[in-house]
């Protein structure tokens, strides 16, 4: 505690706040599909921690006429620093041990880390923070930290000159509640509908509004000048408020998607003005907001808050990346990890967070020196100190490494494949569009395949999904005309398809979801490029949800077939979720019918690449003669 300020509050409260907001944060990151909205749990941290840091700054202000910059950095380095560089340090050193695909650009993740940068660098990457396929970064979630140090290291220095300079409460707390307003109007006008929204979900110029809405009403709701006594109608009223927005933040929990175009143009915004009612309430002595979220479970999870935070990604990333079928037990996994998560920061809480955080530094070398005596007092503990150095060498080594140095991955074969079918399938819908303009009837199938096969990696003389189907199914093929729109795995079964449907147009691209599915399918529709057969491949990628279908099939029309090829992407939670709905649509949608490659593909891990998700040369011809026979019998 800052031995300057008198005068200081511990709000228990808080600690309920800290528990909300970490455990919407920890279920959207295990179940982004069921808790869509999880990830506004860190505009709650970011409200709370501008309203505490701006309230203790303004007190000793109040109090001492001046504020010690160097003593405030200096607790939020003891308070900070012990747990994140724990974190990194440990996560490198087993990034180098254990999965070595991931020490790419390690090196300047650590030291973007440590600086409190690291949000920048997600951007100067163009890193997405919704795509959540493949393997995924163990760091990605370390950009709000990054938004917080560098508040912390500018907001004093701002805080004096605004004392100094304007002195007054009022003018102050409408030049920072500007501020936020001006934060929130740069990210509603980066924001463009259709487009990865990452940039401006890291970006500190677009996320400080929340910050600064907090040390906003610090300004205004001092937590020392609060009175203890109310008169009941401004209790019942500070109550209702509370209450009012905590249901309203939950609610927001599971209705605010994080790609959502009204995310960006003032909802989240919206929302972080929820939690500043939330924190106001809380920290008003006269309400029983306080004494609501006060309780045993929430004062320890509230004080891990922190340690659960940093920890989540590395044990949800290690964790998944030696499972392969989570789908079966989505639930057990999700409980194993969250017991793992727990574990892990109460053990960092207790041995190194806090004892870090009140240790003497000055006497550093001393208890150096009693550590490597040989009847040093702390016996077997001087384990410990051997364990840390080596965790530290291991990860200066992986960090050290021509591999950490790069700044991107090499391509794999999947993704050499997939680049190339891009190109042919560019070609190949340039061809189909000009035919179907000028009503002219395709080429022959033999003839698309030779087009096909001068941009693909397939080889002429290995057998084809073509080479599956009989002479009259070719036939009805070949006249067919087909718009087909999907994620990767269509991207990767496309020239296959094309060699079996010369008429196809298709879409396909790595990470699409549904939600980009609606907006591709508007574009089609408007060029009148789709067909009265329509081929889907979504889902891969996550879930969807019963409006977002509904868009589609809205899109689409009752005068079009619609074949929707299911998931196999057993790696996921959600590949079951989205089977299900799939098929639970057939009954809602008379001209949906669902193409069960799940099923099909299941017990033939040896069709797959490696991920057990796209198809592999040896399994595509089993893929798009699957598919074809599925839809010719449709039709």
């Amino acid at each position: 505690m800052n031995q300057r300020i008198k005068r200081h509050r511990y709000i228990t409260g808080f600690d309920g706040v800290r528990t909300i907001a970490v455990i919407a944060v920890i279920l959207y990151h295990l179940m982004p599909y069921n808790i869509q909205g999880g990830y506004l749990g860190v505009p709650i941290f970011f409200v709370l921690s501008g309203y505490l840091i701006t309230d203790l700054l303004n007190q000793e202000w109040q109090q001492n006429g001046e504020i010690d910059v160097w003593g405030f950095y200096q607790r939020r380095i003891r308070r900070l620093y012990p747990g994140l560089v724990t974190m990194v340090v440990a996560t490198a050193a087993y990034i180098t041990l254990f999965q070595r695909s991931l020490l790419v650009n390690l090196r300047a993740v650590i030291v973007t880390n440590f600086l409190y940068v690291y949000n920048w660098l997600e951007v100067h990457q163009g890193q997405s923070y919704f795509d959540r396929f493949g393997t995924q970064s163990p760091f990605v979630h370390l950009w709000s930290l990054s938004i917080e140090g560098q508040f912390y290291l500018f907001w004093p220095l701002v805080l004096i000159f605004l004392w100094v300079v304007v002195r007054r409460r009022q003018p102050i707390f409408d030049i920072i509640f500007i501020g936020a307003f001006f934060s929130a109007l740069a990210m509603a006008l980066l924001f463009q509908p259709g487009q990865d929204p990452s940039r401006i979900y890291f970006g500190t110029d677009t996320r400080m509004f929340s910050i600064l809405l907090g040390a906003s009403l610090s300004i205004i709701w001092p937590s020392t000048s609060l009175k203890k006594d109310l008169p009941n109608s401004a209790r019942l009223f500070l109550d209702g408020a509370g209450v009012g927005a905590l249901l309203l933040i939950i609610w927001m929990f599971f209705q605010l998607p994080g790609e959502s175009d009204l995310n960006y143009r003032g909802g989240m915004f919206f929302f972080s003005l929820l939690s500043v009612i939330l924190v106001a309430a809380v920290a008003h002595p006269g309400a029983d907001m306080n004494r609501l979220l006060s309780n045993r479970v929430f004062s320890w999870l509230g004080k891990r808050s922190y340690g659960i935070y940093l920890y989540q990604y590395p044990v949800m990333v290690f964790y998944e990346t030696k499972v392969t079928n989570i789908a079966q037990h989505p639930w057990l996994y999700a409980l194993i990890e969250i017991g793992l998560i727990v574990t892990i920061s109460h053990l960092s809480y207790t041995y190194i967070e806090r004892p870090l955080q009140h240790f003497d530094y000055r006497q550093t070398k001393k208890v150096l020196h009693e550590f490597i005596q040989r009847d040093s007092r702390y016996g077997f503990k001087r384990a410990w100190i051997v364990l840390a150095a080596v965790v530290c060498l291991t990860a200066a080594i992986g960090s050290f490494s021509s591999q950490a140095a790069q700044t991107k991955p090499k391509t794999s074969t999947l993704q050499s494949k997939i680049a190339a079918n891009e190109k042919s399938i560019q070609k190949h819908n340039q061809k189909v569009a000009k035919e179907s303009g000028s009503q002219k009837i395709a080429a022959s199938s033999s003839d698309t395949s030779a087009t096909a096969d001068s941009s693909s990696s397939s080889s002429t003389s290995q057998q084809t999904g073509v080479d599956q189907l009989t002479s009259s199914e070719r036939q009805q093929a070949a006249k067919l005309q087909i718009t087909a729109v999907g994620d990767s795995v269509l991207a990767d079964g496309s020239v296959d398809l094309q060699q079996i449907f010369p008429q196809m147009y298709i879409d396909a691209k790595v990470g699409r979801q549904a939600s980009d599915a609606i907006g591709v399918l508007q574009g089609l529709a408007q060029q009148g490029k789709l067909a009265t057969t329509v081929l889907l491949s979504l889902g891969t990628n996550g879930p969807f949800t019963a409006d977002q279908l509904q868009q589609i099939m809205q899109i689409i029309g009752k005068q079009r077939k619609v074949f929707w090829i299911n998931t196999h992407v057993p790696t996921r939670r959600w590949q079951d979720q989205v089977n299900q709905s799939l098929q639970s649509a057939t009954n809602h949608y008379e001209n949906l019918k669902v193409i069960d490659w799940y099923t099909y593909s299941n017990s033939h891990s040896d069709w797959f690449y490696g991920d057990n998700v796209h198809p592999n040369e040896y399994g595509l011809k089993f893929y798009s003669s699957f598919v074809a026979k599925k839809v010719l019998q449709g039709e």
